[in-house]
């Protein structure tokens, strides 16, 4: 078990004066069996009409307007989360099973090959070949992650976040991002239900309680096999109580942390800053 404190803090600087913008956050982790939320609170600046919803998936949503004109925009996330996460169930359906019409049924959203998250004519023809050597969902759905960590290099910048999983195995480069990506749509290709899931991951490996580290949001891929089991491909390694859960969804689209548009102010930036500490 571990408990940590996350500050995400997101400025947008825009070139003139924006005159109004409107936005979404999702920035709020959410408790669970294995994780809970003892505090959070969301601080924009300048001062916006907001209010709280949870959204389709159930990820917590803080949509907020400002109205007056701003030069910058200031979105601080900090949430005091504790995570007791269990080692991951070792799944138990066949591969008939696991593409029954009954989880076809009930999964069907998590089973939409979209040109996002779809896989090109080579990694086809490898997932086939995955397919055929794996006796199960789960043990297919572990040598495809460890095929992409394996191939593709964590890269900051060589992908846009609005990019495609197959241009980044082409490129055999991308961020957590395109990983989950390129997993999602190799799970579903096959008939394995699969979803995205946002959030934090503490950098160490043994976090030093106290020390507050640089961190950043990160993603990772679960998939149905009788009950969700996740996997982290960017670090090859089952979900832990590093990894801090936010939101979850079909692919990024369901769950960036902030989104948004604005009126007037002209071209802006974007600087994100992540803060992690242990507290316990």
């Amino acid at each position: 078990m571990m408990q940590f404190r996350v500050v995400h803090r997101t400025r947008i600087g825009y070139e003139g004066e924006a005159a109004a913008s409107y936005n979404e956050a999702r920035m709020t982790p959410f408790t669970s069996a294995h994780q809970l939320v003892l505090h959070t609170r969301l601080e924009v600046s300048p001062t916006p009409w907001s209010h709280t919803y949870r959204d389709y998936w159930g990820t917590e949503v803080t949509a907020f307007e400002v109205l007056d004109t701003h030069k910058e925009l200031v979105v601080t996330a900090t949430s005091t989360v504790q995570v007791d996460r269990p080692a991951p169930l070792p799944g138990g359906l066949t591969w008939d099973e696991v593409r029954s019409p009954e989880v076809a049924d009930r999964q069907c959203e998590s089973l939409v090959v979209t040109p996002r998250v779809a896989p090109d004519e080579e990694l086809a023809v490898r997932i086939a070949d995955l397919v055929a050597t794996t006796p199960g969902p789960t043990d297919f759905a572990h040598a495809l992650c460890r095929l992409v960590h394996d191939e593709v290099s964590y890269e900051y910048g060589s992908t846009e976040v609005h990019g495609h999983a197959a241009d980044a195995w082409a490129a055999r480069s991308g961020v957590c991002q395109d990983m989950a990506h390129i997993v999602i749509g190799g799970l579903r290709s096959v008939g394995v239900p699969a979803r995205y899931v946002s959030g934090y991951l503490h950098p160490t490996e043994q976090p030093v309680t106290g020390e507050t580290v640089v961190g950043e949001s990160h993603a990772w891929v679960e998939w149905w096999d009788g009950s969700w089991i996740g996997f982290d491909p960017t670090n090859n390694l089952d979900p832990g109580d590093r990894h801090v859960v936010v939101a979850r969804g079909r692919d990024y689209a369901d769950v960036p942390p902030l989104s948004g548009v604005y009126s007037g102010g002209g071209t802006s930036e974007l600087e994100v800053d992540v803060r992690v500490t242990r507290l316990r």
